[in-house]
């Protein structure tokens, strides 16, 4: 077999160097042919392919070939196209983009390594570039990417650690050393906790709503696509043959996520929050197990990325076309922004699970099964997930399209934003009319299960029922919502407070112990120069000061030593 020439990442990798200085227009056709060009590359490339290589002295592999990694490749590089063109028509600079399209292909090469080595470096690689996007548009997002580097950069190095002890255990790096994810009890814990900074743990999700609502609306649109993906990929890698604990943590996330989006006003900010809703039901099917759980997982992480990238499109053309981020600034610009409102509905309903639009597919999967392995807690709190999405988008719908007046006249999205979210919102009508067309490219085979049978699309039309009626009641109490506070309301005062505890404590610590070494010094000068008279002048006061400074010097001189053979020891 004749590997391929290049991995799909590099020429991803070199329209982001290229961009900045080839012009504007002619950059941003060169990311979309690169993204788009990933596609057919990923398609026609056959199962079983790969590119082995030594990486710091190891076996890798760079480019690895399978139905999980296919799968990927295909939205990630279809997407990548659509928001190469969207960043276009919504005036993002050549800069920002470059920045994004190395997010992009960074993502590609996580997701295509066949190794634990070559992830992390592209795991790395890829929080890196994510930051530089958010940093790129300056001022809140600032500090927003500020935090987010450093929660990923925990989940990183956790992470890092389990692919160490996973070396350790198996005596290789390769996927294909171990049949059953990662090897030993502490590395897969150590992973799970890593990777779930990624996919939004709750207590480890702050970070998503708290920087996806920062920067330009068209680095939203990459960010809510690649990071949390890549993640739920890696979550499969460590626990390919299923893990209750994670689950139901995946169960919990799409309850909290749902909960927190209801009660928000930013409309960035809720749909972050519903991204780790979403991603809770794909955490849930690679806990579960399974063909049918884990090709459920994976299809609602290829649909997903359809109706979450085309929500922040549509957001974005709002934002765009108004200047207004909050929700009660808006109001009933269905009549003026058809094309919006349409895509939007259609992204609203998928990912709602309403029947007939792709969620309802790959939701259904996972809720299947876990319905089929009597896993009826997790069922529950899975469709009262799903209670909380259609609330949320009734919500949002309802506020931006159809009550209420914007008080002056507002464009619909201009063609090249049109274009991006009416091929998107095509497609997630398109696999939820013909799930079969989504079958087919899922990496898992041999589960039985039938989309459109009566109790499915009875689930599906009592899930809406219940939202809408619930709706009616909710709906002034949620007008009068504030600012809900989350965990890094907690966390963020107790890091910034804490580390300048520590960095002050130490400061002052060490300005003691200068003081005392320079007065014993110049003291000890004195008593080796004129040891009579100097001895003569000591008070008492002076004794005991002289004793503790010598002490405290003999301490220091101790743990100088001591950290020097520790050091040779080393």
């Amino acid at each position: 077999m004749v590997d391929p020439v290049v991995p799909p990442f590099l020429p991803v990798l070199l329209a982001a160097v290229l961009l900045p200085f080839v012009g504007r227009k002619i950059g941003h056709a060169l990311g979309i042919l690169a993204t788009a060009a990933v596609v057919p590359y990923v398609w026609l490339s056959p199962e079983g392919q790969h590119l082995p290589v030594s990486l710091f002295g190891f076996d890798a592999v760079l480019y690895n070939v399978d139905g999980f990694s296919t799968l990927m490749g295909l939205i990630f590089g279809f997407i990548g196209a659509v928001a190469v063109l969207y960043s276009l028509y919504s005036n993002a600079d050549s800069i920002q983009t470059a920045f994004a399209l190395s997010y992009v292909g960074t993502s590609l090469g996580a997701v295509f390594g066949g190794d634990w080595l070559t992830l992390i470096v592209f795991w790395e690689l890829m929080a890196v570039t994510s930051t530089l996007l958010v940093w790129y548009y300056g001022g809140r997002a600032v500090r927003a990417g500020f935090r987010y580097a450093l929660l990923h950069g925990v989940g990183g190095t956790l992470l890092l650690g389990a692919v160490v002890w996973h070396y350790v255990e198996a005596g290789s790096f390769l996927f294909s050393a171990t049949s059953g994810g990662m090897a030993g009890e502490i590395a897969p814990i150590l992973a799970a906790i890593g990777i779930g900074v990624n996919v939004g743990f709750v207590g480890l999700h702050a970070w998503l709503p708290d920087t996806y609502p920062r920067p330009h609306i068209a680095a939203s649109v990459f960010l809510c696509v690649y990071t949390t993906k890549t993640g739920v990929y890696g979550m499969y890698r460590v626990f390919p043959d299923g893990e209750l604990a994670i689950a139901y943590m995946g169960a919990l996330m799409a309850v909290f996520g749902a909960s927190m989006a209801l009660l928000q006003s930013d409309m960035r900010r809720l749909l972050s929050y519903h991204i780790q809703s979403q991603v809770g039901y794909m955490v849930a099917g690679v806990g579960i197990g399974g063909a049918l759980a884990t090709g459920g997982a994976f299809g609602h992480v290829f649909n997903h990325i359809l109706y979450k990238s085309l929500l922040f499109m549509t957001v974005g053309v709002i934002i765009f076309r108004t200047g207004e981020e909050n929700l009660k600034k808006v109001g009933g610009l269905a009549r003026e922004m058809p094309i919006t409102t349409i895509t939007f509905t259609i992204a609203a309903l998928s990912i709602a699970g309403f029947p007939g639009f792709n969620g309802f597919v790959s939701k259904g999967m996972v809720l299947s099964a876990a319905h089929k392995k009597h896993l009826d807690v997790l069922w529950y709190l899975l469709l009262a997930g799903g209670v909380g999405t259609f609330l949320s988008f009734i919500k949002l719908g309802y506020g931006a399209f159809v009550e209420g007046e914007y008080d002056s006249s507002v464009k619909d999205a201009n063609r090249g934003q049109s274009v991006g979210m009416i091929l998107v919102a095509g497609l997630c009508v398109f696999y939820g009319l013909f799930p079969s067309a989504l079958f087919a490219i899922l990496p898992t085979e041999g589960f039985h299960y039938t989309t459109y049978t009566l109790g499915h699309i009875e689930e599906g039309l009592a899930l809406a029922a219940i939202a809408a009626v619930g709706y009616v009641f909710l709906k002034k109490p949620l007008k009068k919502v504030g600012r809900v506070p989350d965990i890094d309301s907690l966390y963020n005062p107790v890091a910034l407070y804490g580390t300048r505890a520590v960095v002050v404590g130490t400061t002052n610590l060490y300005a003691g112990v200068d003081r005392a070494v320079v007065k014993v010094s110049r003291v000890s000068t004195d008593v080796v120069t004129h040891p009579d008279s100097a001895l003569g002048r000591l008070t008492g006061h002076d004794h005991v000061r002289l004793s503790a400074g010598i002490g405290m010097s003999v301490v220091l001189v101790v743990l100088v030593l001591v950290s020097i053979l520790t050091l040779m020891l080393v």
